[in-house]
Parts: C-alpha cells; structure tokens; sequence
C-alpha cells in the first residue's frame, strides 16, 4: 500500500520560510516523479513543483526563485523549500507521486495534505 506523508507545514509570516518533506512509503521511490501541488480556499489544486527521479525540476511561474524542490531517493523523501513566503501561498499543500508506464498509463498517488498559512 502506497503512503505519502507530508509534514511541515504551519502558520508563519509573510518573508518567512518553511520546509514541507514527503515521505513515501509502499513504491519504487526513485522512479516516481514527486511533486508538490497546492489548493487555496475555493480554488483550483494547482502545480507547484515537480522533480523527476533523475532530479530535473519544474516549477510554476508564481514561486519561481523563491521555492526549491528537491528529493533524497536514500530517504525515499522529497522536500519543498519555500522562502520569501507571501500571503497568496496559504494553501494546503499536497504530495504527489507519478509514475508513467511503458504503455503510457500513468498511475498518481496523493498525501493528505498540510496547511500552510501565511500572515501579513
């Protein structure tokens, strides 16, 4: 059974930082693209960050040069480093894991979620 596990997340002021880690347990880690995706109060979950097994990243316009993701296959963990943080980042902040099959199906796994709110 896959898990995700998010934590770190939690209320700080706008500049601040925060660090969410994701713990996976239940799959082949290394293989899995990780992401981060977030959902705001009567919003759309969108993208944030995504990072592939071999670590190329991707990251949406909105957080580009303050967020950095990152992942330790050793730890089967993926990080988000959020710094420069502003009011329009509270969300709750979602794990996810993908993988893409050789025939193209592609298979998503969630975590639970972890709140982030940030104070002007």
């Amino acid at each position: 059974q896959v898990q995700l596990v998010e934590s770190g997340g939690g209320l700080v002021q706008a500049g601040g930082s925060l660090r969410l880690s994701c713990v996976a347990s239940g799959m082949i880690f290394s293989i899995h693209t990780m992401g981060w995706y977030r959902q705001a109060p009567g919003k759309q979950r969108e993208l944030v960050a995504t990072i592939t097994g071999g670590g190329r990243t991707d990251c949406a316009d909105s957080v580009g040069g303050r967020f950095t993701i990152s992942r330790d296959n050793a730890r089967n963990t993926v990080y988000l480093q959020m710094n420069s943080l502003k009011p329009e980042d509270t969300a709750v902040y979602y794990c996810n894991g993908q993988y893409t099959s050789i025939y193209g199906r592609i298979t998503d796994y969630w975590g639970q979620g972890t709140q982030v709110t940030v104070s002007s």
